[in-house]
C-alpha cells in the first residue's frame, strides 16, 4: 500500500508539472508566436503612401432592426501613410483635457475623444518612462477612439455631424473635472447641435448631446456612440485572461469576444437594456456607459478597410422625433482608464468596493477586471493581499501575511496529513518486515498492510493532500497577479521591482556580470532564464522532499529526486510574487511538518537524508 501511495503522489505531482508546463508556459508561447504572426500580416497590409483613404468608423445604421456593418454617414477624408501621434494630434483643432489621472485633448474635428494618457501608470517601473497611452487619434499608427452623435432616420435628408464635422468651442478653457467644455455647430437647415462634456477626477467622462430644430420640418434621429480601435492589438495571449471586446448586455449577460473571434463572426449585434460595452486589455479598458434604462440595439464588429483592420462596439437607442421648435437630448457615458478595483468595482458578500459599479448602477461592471471562473477564490485573494498592502505599504509583505493566514487555515486539515505521514514512518520496519516475510505474495503483503494501517489509524494517501490544498491556493495568487492592475510594478525589496514580472536576475548571466540575453537563444532560449528567487524556491522545495524517506521504488526516487528541479525551471518564468509565495510556504511546510513529525516521536530525518547524500557522493568519489 506504501508503493501505491508513493505511485499516486508521484503520478499527480507529475502531472501537475505537466498541465501546469503546458497550460501556462507553452500554450502563452504558441499565442505569442500567434500574435507576432497577425501583427506581422497587419504591417506588411497597411495603406502605404498615397493610398486613397484612411480607416473608416462604421457609424450604426437604423436602416434595420439590429445595427449593421454599413459604411460612415459621409466618407472620411483621404489621407497619406500614418503618421506619428504627436503629428496626428497637431493636425487639428483640440480642446485639452487635464486631470490628475489623464491628459489628452479632444479633437474638434469630429468632436472625438481621441487622444489619452494615463499620467499614473508608466510604461516601465522607471517613474521616468513615457505614460501609457490609452487613446490616439485617427491618421496615427494605432487608431483607438471614441465617438458619439446621431443617425438620422431612415428618408430623412437632415444632415448631421460626422468625423469630419469641425466643432466650435463655447468659451474657452480645458476640460477638467471642475469645468465642463461645450462644443456647438450649427448645419445651416435648422439644427443645432449642442454638446456638453465633463469628467470625474478619475476615469468616467459624461456626454450630453442637445440638438434643437428651427426648421421647417420634424426631424427623426437616433442617438449613437462608438468605440473604434484599427488595427490587431498587442495582447498577452494567455489563455487565463480575456482581451477584446466585452460588454454585459442585459439579459444576455456577460458577452466577451477575443479578437480572433470577433473576426471569424465579422459582426455581432444585441438588443439589451441595462448594459455596457467596451474593449478591454490587460490593464486597460474603454466602455460605454448609457443610461441603465436604455434600450440598445448594441454590436460587436471586425471589419478590413484598406487592408486595415477596425474593431468596434457600438450602440444605437431608441429613434427621437424633434418637432419644429422642440429639442432632443442624449446622455451617455465613457469609461477610459485603469481596471482598478477600488475604481471600477469589486462585489462579494465580504468586503469589495463599490466603485464605479455601485455609484453609477451598473450592471456587473466590476467584470471589467477578468477575474475568472474561481471568482469565489480569487477575489477574496486581492481582498485580503489589499488590505495588508494598506497596513504595511508593500505587496510583497502581504504575500507572506496572506500565506500565513491560509497556513492556519488548513492548519487541522494538514496537521492530520502530516500526523498521518508521520505515523506511517513510524511503521516502516513492520511494513520493511512484510515484505520480507512474504516476498513472493504480494497479496497478503497488501492485506497485512492494510490490517496494520486500520489498526494504527493510518490514511495511505494523506500525504496528497498538503499538496492538493496549495492547488487553489496557487492558481488564485498566480491570477490575482496577473489581472489586477495593483500588482503591476509594485516592488517587494532588492532586485523585485515588479512582483507581477519574473525574477530579473539570471544564473545564466551570472546575475548581471555577463552582458547578453540567453533567453533570445533559438530552441530552448526561453528555458535560460532562472534567477533568484526560482533558486531558493527549489532549495525549500528540495528540502520539503528531503523531509520524508527515500521512496524504495528506484523510479519513484528518481521522480521525487528531480522534482525540485522541473519545479525551479518551470515557475522560473512566472510572477516573482508567486514564486516568494511558493518559497516561503514551502519554508512553513517544513516547519510544521517537522513540529508535527517530533510530536508524534517519528525522527525528522532531513539531516539524515542529506548527510546520506553527501556521503554516498563522498563513497563514489573514493571508489
Amino acid at each position: 500500500m506504501t508503493d501505491n501511495r508513493n505511485t499516486i503522489l508521484a503520478v499527480i505531482l507529475s502531472g501537475l508539472v505537466l498541465l501546469g508546463w503546458q497550460y501556462f508556459f507553452n500554450l502563452p508561447q504558441m499565442e505569442k508566436q500567434r500574435a507576432a504572426q497577425q501583427a506581422q500580416q497587419s504591417q506588411t497590409t497597411k495603406p502605404e503612401a498615397g493610398s486613397s483613404t484612411a480607416p473608416q468608423t462604421s457609424t450604426p445604421s437604423p436602416s434595420a432592426n439590429v445595427p449593421s456593418a454599413n459604411a460612415p454617414a459621409s466618407a472620411q477624408s483621404s489621407s497619406a501613410a500614418p503618421v506619428s501621434r504627436e503629428a496626428a494630434i497637431a493636425a487639428t483643432p483640440r480642446v485639452q483635457i487635464e486631470s490628475p489621472r489623464l491628459s489628452g485633448s479632444i479633437s474638434l474635428k469630429g468632436a472625438r475623444i481621441d487622444d489619452l494618457s494615463l499620467v499614473q501608470f508608466r510604461e516601465t517601473v522607471d517613474p521616468k518612462s513615457p505614460a501609457i497611452v490609452l487613446y490616439s487619434p485617427s491618421g496615427s499608427e494605432e487608431p483607438y477612439y471614441a465617438e458619439f452623435g446621431w443617425v438620422a432616420g431612415n428618408g430623412s435628408s437632415a444632415r448631421v455631424p460626422d468625423q469630419n464635422t469641425v466643432w466650435q468651442q463655447d468659451g474657452a478653457g480645458s476640460l477638467t473635472p471642475s469645468h465642463p467644455v461645450t462644443l456647438k455647430y450649427d448645419n445651416g437647415d435648422g439644427l443645432a447641435f449642442r454638446r456638453t462634456i465633463s469628467m470625474d477626477d478619475r476615469y468616467v467622462f459624461t456626454i450630453k448631446d442637445d440638438v434643437a430644430n428651427v426648421g421647417g420640418a420634424p426631424v427623426t434621429l437616433y442617438p449613437f456612440a462608438l468605440i473604434s480601435r484599427h488595427g490587431a492589438p498587442k495582447v498577452s495571449g494567455y489563455y487565463i485572461l480575456h482581451e477584446g471586446l466585452i460588454g454585459y448586455l442585459g439579459e444576455h449577460g456577460l458577452q466577451e469576444y477575443t479578437y480572433k473571434k470577433i473576426d471569424d463572426a465579422k459582426s455581432v449585434s444585441f438588443k439589451a437594456t441595462d448594459g455596457w460595452l467596451g474593449i478591454t486589455d490587460k490593464y486597460w479598458a474603454s466602455a460605454l456607459l448609457p443610461d441603465t434604462g436604455a434600450h440598445l440595439q448594441a454590436r460587436y464588429s471586425s471589419n478590413v478597410v484598406n487592408g486595415v483592420r477596425t474593431y468596434q462596439t457600438d450602440y444605437l437607442e431608441d429613434p427621437q422625433t424633434i418637432a419644429i421648435g422642440g429639442t432632443g437630448s442624449a446622455n451617455t457615458r465613457l469609461f477610459a482608464g485603469a481596471k482598478e478595483a477600488s475604481v471600477v468595482g469589486l462585489n462579494f458578500p465580504i468586503g469589495g468596493f463599490g466603485g464605479y459599479n455601485r455609484e453609477l448602477g451598473l450592471n456587473h461592471f466590476d467584470l471589467m477586471i477578468d477575474w475568472g471562473y474561481f471568482y469565489f477564490i480569487t477575489k477574496p485573494m486581492f481582498l485580503a493581499l489589499d488590505f495588508f498592502f494598506h497596513l504595511f505599504g508593500n505587496f510583497g509583505i502581504a504575500i507572506l501575511l496572506v500565506t500565513v493566514l491560509v497556513k492556519l487555515a488548513f492548519f487541522p486539515l494538514a496537521n492530520k496529513s502530516y500526523a498521518s505521514m508521520a505515523k506511517m514512518k513510524s511503521v516502516q520496519p513492520q511494513l520493511a518486515a512484510l515484505k520480507e516475510r512474504y516476498p513472493d505474495d504480494k497479496v497478503k503483503q497488501q492485506q497485512e498492510m492494510m490490517e496494520i494501517y486500520k489498526k494504527e489509524k493510518i490514511n495511505p494517501i494523506a500525504g496528497c493532500l498538503p499538496v492538493a490544498l496549495q492547488i487553489p491556493v496557487f492558481f488564485s495568487l498566480y491570477k490575482v497577479l496577473f489581472v489586477t492592475i495593483e500588482m503591476r510594478h509594485a516592488p517587494f525589496y532588492g532586485w523585485i521591482k515588479d512582483l507581477s514580472a519574473p525574477d530579473p536576475t539570471n544564473i545564466f548571466t551570472l546575475f548581471g556580470l555577463l552582458h547578453y540575453d540567453p533567453t533570445q537563444l533559438p530552441v530552448f532560449g526561453h528555458y535560460l532564464a532562472l534567477g533568484i528567487w526560482p533558486l531558493i524556491m527549489g532549495c525549500t522545495m528540495w528540502f520539503q522532499f528531503k523531509l520524508n524517506p527515500t521512496p524504495p521504488d528506484p523510479t519513484q526516487a528518481m521522480i521525487f529526486g528531480w522534482m525540485p528541479v522541473i519545479f525551479t525551471f518551470m515557475l522560473a518564468g512566472f510572477p516573482a510574487g508567486l514564486v516568494i509565495y511558493w518559497a516561503w510556504n514551502n519554508t512553513l511546510s517544513v516547519l510544521q511538518q517537522s513540529l508535527i513529525m517530533r510530536r508524534n516521536g517519528v525522527k525528522v530525518e532531513l539531516f539524515d537524508n542529506l548527510k546520506s547524500i553527501f556521503a554516498s557522493k563522498k563513497a563514489e568519489s573514493k571508489t
